[in-house]
């Protein structure tokens, strides 16, 4: 996988100066018709990713949040993932929590991963058994000595109230970026990501892998490994917790992702 993980990791550093030249040069902001924005940044990067796919390796598939799904991904064997800035309103607020997600699968599985913030110049990168990298050097993670762990949940569930107990014993943080926030659990800085709310494979695809081979666990809301390029990209949530972390956690996570499941079901709107 040398030669994948070369090249994404050209493309993703390519598409990352076009985002700090976008960023202070200006961009435009549209919106969806699910109503979340969409920016010229974001079809500039994955117009730089998809060319990558379509030139170095055109047998795969492609799969992203801003291409037209095409079915013919389901007979692929393997299967490019992308989000081309997962944070789209961290973007157009300019919070430095955004990010670029890329991902490579094979039969289900993500072989080879990318996670750029260009507002921190920090590209995590991961090939399955390889370890965990950052800025091209291994990282290993730190002891753990934190007895009140930092947890982050999405910014509407954390306003909704629905990690309220959960906060009574730990930090919960508001997260803008999921690819982010796997990022961070990967590397050790938080203890763990959560959310119950449904997500595109694109939006976790990169960050599983990166967690995995940091020898954290990640599975979705109800415990069970993610399986990616399936016919309806959508997943239920993710309980990702960092290597470091004391084992209790991840069952009591799961034990509050289980009780705000059970409770009755309020609608995301768009912000």
């Amino acid at each position: 996988m040398e030669r994948e993980l070369a090249v994404l990791v050209k493309s993703i550093r390519d598409a990352g100066l076009k985002v700090c030249e976008l960023v202070k040069t200006g961009f435009e902001v549209q919106t969806k018709p699910d109503r979340s924005p969409v920016t010229t940044v974001d079809h500039e990067v994955n117009r730089i990713l998809h060319n990558m796919q379509r030139r170095e390796f055109p047998q795969d598939g492609w799969l992203s949040e801003e291409s037209p799904d095409n079915p013919a991904r389901l007979t692929n064997r393997r299967v490019w993932i992308v989000d081309p800035i997962d944070g789209t309103k961290a973007l157009v607020n300019r919070m430095p929590e955004f990010c670029i997600s890329a991902a490579l699968i094979d039969q289900g599985v993500p072989i080879v991963a990318a996670i750029l913030n260009p507002s921190t110049d920090e590209l995590f990168t991961a090939v399955r058994g390889g370890g965990l990298f950052l800025n091209g050097k291994c990282v290993s993670s730190p002891p753990n000595h934190d007895f009140n762990p930092v947890i982050m949940v999405s910014a509407w569930e954390l306003r909704i109230g629905r990690w309220s107990t959960l906060a009574e014993t730990a930090r919960c943080r508001p997260m803008y970026s999921i690819a982010n926030a796997l990022a961070l659990v990967a590397a050790g800085r938080v203890q763990s990501a959560l959310t119950i709310e449904p997500q595109n494979e694109w939006d976790l695809a990169a960050g599983v892998l990166l967690i995995e081979e940091s020898g954290g666990t990640v599975s979705d809301a109800d415990g069970n490994p993610f399986v990616f390029n399936r016919p309806i990209p959508r997943l239920r949530g993710v309980i990702a917790v960092a290597a470091i972390t004391d084992k209790q956690l991840r069952a009591n996570l799961k034990t509050h992702a289980d009780h705000a499941a059970s409770q009755p079901e309020q609608k995301q709107t768009a912000q």
